[in-house]
């Protein structure tokens, strides 16, 4: 007795009830992956490899870049003054994503417990200010916070203070125009973690006795970690590097990363070391990538 050939496998996909067989082709693999691979190299490898041989080249009269290749750029950024500013970013960019992380988690759960016909009016409030060119919402700040703004006009209104107080160009107005700007880019990956947690484990941690702040620490907080780390890199890497709200309410008094980049390329002309400290920020920003990377798979081994 023999036994029927076997046939050959074929990689099927199905559709409803019936089969529809879709043999995988590279030309539709490429075709698909095309347009947007070709847009990433374009426009963001080409572009950070520029950035990447410019630290390295030599800085000439009128701001041309040419030989020889060294590696005075790269060393330059090991000086007192420009580790100083390294910290200075660092601890700004540190101080927003913790202010952003607190007022985020409450925003995003009570905005995970609102009815489901009212979620979608929410999350269209906390997105509103994207619709906003960036530049006029940080100019928006400046009306409220400059000696003659609405908060002091406020203040001094309510009998409070005698004289305007100083809340610009100085660190916490930076900050603060740090959350403001970033702040929904910690909120909606907080409510996406929020909303996929199961309530009956909040409800099992309360019938056991525990405390709203133990069942936020023990339940809510390693359920909804991976969506805190997401939240957290949305907002200090553009933290890190914006120069927009350090030079607008700050003041420029304060030099940050991104300031002293801004200068090196604009007023300096010396764009290898304007390159040098941009590949200081992406070699930054890789490690903190990476850090979040290995918090979230150690999360997600818990979860």
């Amino acid at each position: 007795m023999t036994l029927p050939a076997a046939r050959p496998l074929r990689r099927e996909s199905r559709v409803g009830k019936g089969r529809v067989r879709r043999p995988e082709r590279l030309g539709e693999r490429v075709a698909l992956l095309g347009p947007g691979l070709g847009y990433s190299l374009l426009f963001l490898a080409v572009p950070l490899g520029l950035v990447a041989v410019y630290a390295f080249l030599t800085a000439k009269r009128f701001g041309r870049v040419g030989g020889p290749v060294t590696l005075a750029n790269v060393q330059r950024l090991t000086e007192p003054l420009y580790r100083d500013v390294a910290f200075t970013s660092l601890k700004l960019a540190a101080i927003a994503t913790v202010i952003a992380l607190l007022i985020g988690y409450p925003a995003a759960y009570a905005l995970s417990r609102l009815p489901r016909r009212w979620r979608t009016v929410g999350i269209m409030l906390v997105v509103i200010p994207f619709w906003t060119n960036f530049l006029i919402r940080t100019y928006a700040w400046i009306v409220l916070l400059n000696d003659q703004g609405l908060i002091n006009k406020l203040l001094g209104s309510l009998g409070i203070i005698d004289s305007p107080v100083q809340l610009m160009n100085h660190e916490p107005a930076i900050v603060l125009g740090f959350v403001y700007a970033y702040l929904p880019l910690m909120i909606l990956p907080l409510y996406a973690s929020i909303e996929r947690l199961d309530p009956s484990l909040v409800e099992a941690a309360g019938n056991l006795g525990a405390t709203p702040w133990q069942r936020f620490v023990t339940v809510i907080l390693p359920m909804t970690a991976q969506g805190a780390v997401t939240g957290s890199l949305f907002v200090m890497i553009p933290s890190l590097g914006n120069f927009v709200i350090p030079e607008l309410l700050g003041g420029g008094l304060t030099a940050t990363l991104g300031t002293v980049a801004r200068d090196q390329y604009l007023t300096d002309q010396n764009w290898p070391f304007g390159s040098a400290i941009a590949l200081m920020i992406l070699v930054v920003i890789v490690g903190i990538m990476v850090f979040q990377s290995l918090l979230t798979r150690r999360f997600g081994d818990r979860s």
